[in-house]
């Protein structure tokens, strides 16, 4: 196949990226937006809305740091689930106009698929137990049998929610820089004293819903120091993380495990899993912040790994699918890998 490119879109959340890559690769552009609400979480229309405000002006900025033109993209891909609906449809529509206009084949990627192939190609890493945390998600995965695997997820929230929640809660707030979640960490790095807190593992399955209801409950009681708070819900939320991928280590039998997501940047969670990793005889690896977190570059990737194994996606069929599993992906250029 000649060389080529691919534009991707990324709108599944808080962030608008758009991304563009060659097909062996190369990300020659890599543009993020992101929606800060006022206060609390991500409200979903208000972030869409953002999105639809600042899409042209990203995916101009992309084309320029890529040094090509909008007629030279062979393909355009862009995040088609699971995600917020009303964030995925400004995305979706985006992607649909672009292919339409240039007359481009179009591709619906999965979003945490795309988590997992970037982390490979810029990590090269060939065959992972993958941990991927972030506000949406928590997944443990591997590849097995012509897809990935999920072998131990979320009941209830994210780990990235569940620290989002009680940083606001104690009145943390994002610094330059510092999402709320580093605030934390740092926060959490001057305590010295774990505190009791739920740990909650149901087979290969964590809940974190119960940890934040008694973390916040001592923290309103004030009978700690935030400090100790902000440790001990690290802890056990961490341990929880790595106790479930060692048992998908250790099942699988993998040789490498990689850690992407939002939260893949926080020190103490890749120290307990470099250890983790260690003890089994695997090659530990964390995906660059750049790339770990939502961007555009990811899905343009996916994009290109599904359209050479022509897994396009006509524009009619390209509706958002905001519970699409990760599991419900065949992944058919794996093998080849």
């Amino acid at each position: 196949m000649k060389e080529g490119f691919c534009l991707g879109i990324e709108s599944t959340a808080d962030d608008f990226g758009v991304g563009i890559v060659t097909f062996n690769g190369e990300i020659l552009a890599n543009v993020n937006d992101v929606y800060i609400p006022e206060r609390g979480g991500i409200h979903p229309r208000e972030a869409s809305r953002h999105h639809a405000m600042v899409a042209g002006r990203v995916i101009a900025e992309a084309f320029k740091r890529a040094g090509i033109k909008p007629k030279e993209i062979d393909v355009i891909a862009f995040s088609q689930g699971p995600g917020l609906g009303p964030c995925l449809r400004v995305g979706a529509t985006v992607a649909r106009a672009l292919a339409s206009y240039l007359s481009k084949p179009l591709v619906g990627v999965n979003h945490c698929l795309a988590h997992i192939e970037i982390g490979r190609v810029i990590n090269r890493v060939k065959d992972p137990v993958t941990l991927y945390v972030s506000g949406g998600n928590t997944i443990v995965s591997a590849f097995e049998a012509g897809r990935y695997r999920v072998f131990g997820e979320t009941l209830d929230i994210a780990i990235g929610n569940c620290l989002d929640v009680f940083a606001r809660e104690a009145g943390l707030k994002p610094e330059l820089g510092k999402p709320l979640g580093a605030v934390l960490e740092e926060i959490a790095s001057k305590g010295r004293k774990l505190i009791p807190l739920p740990y909650t593992v149901k087979g290969m399955d964590l809940s974190f819903s119960g940890l934040l209801t008694v973390a916040l409950k001592l923290l309103r009681e004030g009978k700690y120091s935030l400090e100790d708070l902000c440790f001990s819900l690290q802890e056990i939320a961490f341990s929880m993380l790595t106790e479930v991928t060692e048992r998908a280590l250790a099942h699988t039998e993998k040789k490498e495990v990689l850690l992407t997501g939002g939260v893949a940047a926080n020190r103490r969670l890749q120290s307990m899993l470099k250890v983790m990793a260690e003890e089994h005889g695997a090659r530990f690896s964390v995906v660059p912040k750049e790339y770990a977190t939502d961007n555009g570059a990811m899905i343009a990737w996916a994009g290109v790994l599904c359209y050479k194994y022509g897994l396009t996606t006509p524009i009619e069929k390209s509706f958002v699918r905001i519970r699409w599993r990760l599991d419900d992906v065949d992944v058919p250029w794996f093998k080849e890998q």
